[in-house]
């Protein structure tokens, strides 16, 4: 009688523990599965074009290593996206500081709406242009400075009802990540102590690595309970803070997108959730998000010498570009609540 009591007690501890995971999931999962797995067509001419530009922007900014272990390179990377984005047409704005290794910036493109008539709501987008340790940071996180280059670019002449800020952050690697000598902290400091409306901030994270062989993704427990394993999408998630935000656009981007996509929010706990400059929003308490190829969990190449130009997937990340750019320009345009 003793043992099935035993069992009984187990039996019943284990439900509850499989029960209590499950409610956690259904209550941080946006949207649990993917968009729908398809065949993706031929890229345009004007998509290979963009593939084109992308490849250049890698190039140019992440062929070596670029942060404050290596100061020259780090400021050519910098150079290089403030001259692209003159040559577009657009006003980049340095945003310099001093921390412990010397003095680096921010580098910011402020879009407004057309009719400035009262205190507009702000939307930023923003992407890491310092690489980790050795590695030339082709993926991480040359892909989101190189999408972040065009999407400015492609919202220059669109119609706004919120402002935007594009901004180009320094020190989201260890060591200055997760303190305030991290780029996005200052700015998110700086949104704060301004009283800015923040609506919401995305950050681009890694952006650049695809595979549908099965077995190409991983997932950080439990989540790999309800995800596929095939590396074919990109993944919006935030911490609990931003479910809303990550909902909203979740949902945009699939009316937008051909690229698949998953969406969910969950606690810091929780392994790569907060690896990004989202992180630094979430601290002064704005909503805020990573779109990203799930990084450690899908490329082999993370953080590694070899995570080079010659690897990134352009095709793919040139989806990735046009589909957040069309993400973004219609958040920014819709009409105020």
């Amino acid at each position: 009688m003793q043992l099935y009591i035993a069992l009984f007690i187990v039996l019943t501890l284990c439900t509850l523990v499989w029960l209590s995971i499950w409610l956690a999931l259904r209550a941080a999962i946006v949207h649990p599965r993917h968009s729908g797995r398809r065949q993706l067509a031929q890229l345009d001419v004007s998509e290979i074009a963009l593939a084109d530009r992308l490849q250049g922007h890698i190039r140019a900014v992440a062929s070596v290593p670029h942060n404050l272990y290596y100061p020259t390179a780090l400021e050519r990377s910098a150079s290089y996206i403030e001259q692209v984005l003159i040559e577009a047409g657009l006003e980049p704005q340095r945003h310099p500081f001093r921390c412990r290794q010397g003095p680096v910036r921010n580098i910011e493109v402020v879009l407004e709406p057309a009719v400035v008539a009262r205190a507009w709501p702000t939307l930023i987008v923003g992407a890491h242009y310092d690489s980790p340790d050795d590695s030339p940071g082709a993926n991480d996180n040359g892909t989101g400075v190189a999408a972040l280059i065009e999407i400015a670019k492609s919202l220059k002449d669109r119609p706004l009802t919120r402002r935007v800020r594009i901004v180009f952050y320094v020190n989201e690697e260890a060591p200055w990540g997760k303190t305030p000598e991290m780029g996005s902290w200052r700015h998110a400091k700086a949104m704060k102590d301004s009283g800015e409306a923040v609506e919401g901030m995305l950050a681009l994270e890694t952006l650049g690595h695809f595979s549908t062989a099965r077995g190409s993704q991983q997932f950080p427990f439990p989540f790999g309970l309800l995800y596929g394993d095939r590396g074919d999408f990109v993944a919006f998630v935030g911490m609990l803070r931003g479910r809303r935000f990550v909902h909203d656009l979740v949902a945009t981007f699939r009316n937008c997108a051909e690229v698949p996509s998953i969406g969910g929010v969950a606690p810091r706990a929780i392994e790569g959730i907060d690896l990004s400059d989202h992180w630094a929003y979430d601290q002064f308490g704005f909503p805020a998000a990573m779109v990203t190829d799930t990084a450690p969990f899908r490329n082999p190449y993370y953080h590694q010498t070899f995570d080079t130009p010659d690897k990134v997937d352009y095709p793919m990340l040139a989806r990735v570009t046009r589909d957040l750019s069309e993400t973004i320009a219609t958040m920014a345009s819709r009409p105020l609540r």
